[in-house]
C-alpha cells in the first residue's frame, strides 16, 4: 500500500510558517537596508527566494508587511526609551540616555527609519495610525513620569509638557537626519539641555487683567 503524505499543520499548509515569516522579515531588512524607501516588494520576494503572491500569503499585502516590519523594529526601541524613562537616575542622566537612544537609532538604520516614517505611513494608513499611537503612549508614559517621579502636580501641565517634549525629540532628530556634518554629540547635548529646560523651567507669569478662559 502506497504511504500516505504527513498531515500538514495549517499554518505550513497556508505557508504561514513562523521560520518562513522571520525569513521574509530577514530579507525585507537586508533590501531595505540597501535600497531605502524605494525597495519593492518584487525585490523583497526575490531576496526571500520566493513569488510575489507567497510573499502577500504571509502578510495579507504590502500593509501587513508594513506593520510587521514597523512591529519588529519600533517596539524594541520603545522599550529601550521606557526602560531608560523609568531608570531610577537624575532627570539630565535620563533625558541624554533616552535621546542617545533614540537618535543612535535613527541615524544608524536610516533606511529603515525613512522606508517606515515617509513610505510607510504615506501608503498605509494602520500602519500611520500605528506609529502614531506608539508616539502618543510615550507622550503619556512620559507625563506619568513627571507626576510621580519630578512631582508635577498639575496632572494638565505633565501632559501638555510630556507631548511636546516627545514632539521636539522627535522634529529635532528628522532635522539631524538632513543635517550629518553636525555631531552626534552637540545635538544630544543641545537636546538635552532643551528638554530639561522644558520640563523644569517656570510656567509663563499671567498677563494683568487676563482671565483664566472657561
Amino acid at each position: 500500500m502506497a504511504s500516505q503524505p504527513a498531515p500538514q499543520t495549517a499554518a505550513s499548509g497556508r505557508g504561514r510558517s513562523p521560520a518562513r515569516r522571520r525569513a521574509i522579515l530577514d530579507a525585507a531588512d537586508s533590501v531595505i537596508q540597501r535600497d531605502g524607501p524605494d525597495a519593492s516588494m518584487s525585490a523583497i520576494a526575490a531576496e526571500a527566494g520566493i513569488s510575489k503572491p507567497i510573499l502577500y500569503r504571509h502578510f495579507g499585502d504590502k500593509s501587513g508587511l508594513y506593520r510587521a516590519l514597523a512591529q519588529r523594529h519600533v517596539d524594541p526601541l520603545m522599550e529601550r526609551v521606557r526602560g531608560e524613562l523609568h531608570a531610577g537616575s537624575s532627570l539630565r542622566v535620563r533625558t541624554r540616555a533616552t535621546v542617545g537612544a533614540y537618535l543612535g537609532m535613527i541615524r544608524g538604520n536610516l533606511n529603515l527609519y525613512r522606508f517606515l516614517m515617509d513610505r510607510a505611513t504615506s501608503e498605509d494608513p494602520r500602519t500611520r495610525g500605528d506609529l502614531g499611537m506608539m508616539v502618543r503612549r510615550l507622550g503619556e508614559e512620559l507625563a506619568g513620569v513627571l507626576r510621580d517621579d519630578l512631582r508635577v502636580a498639575d496632572p494638565v501641565r505633565a501632559q501638555i509638557t510630556a507631548h511636546a517634549v516627545v514632539g521636539m525629540v522627535q522634529a529635532a532628530g528628522e532635522w539631524w537626519l538632513e543635517h550629518p556634518e553636525v555631531a552626534a554629540e552637540t545635538v544630544i547635548d543641545d537636546l538635552t539641555s532643551a528638554v530639561v529646560g522644558a520640563i523644569t523651567g517656570p510656567r509663563p507669569a499671567q498677563e494683568p487683567g487676563a482671565e483664566k478662559s472657561v
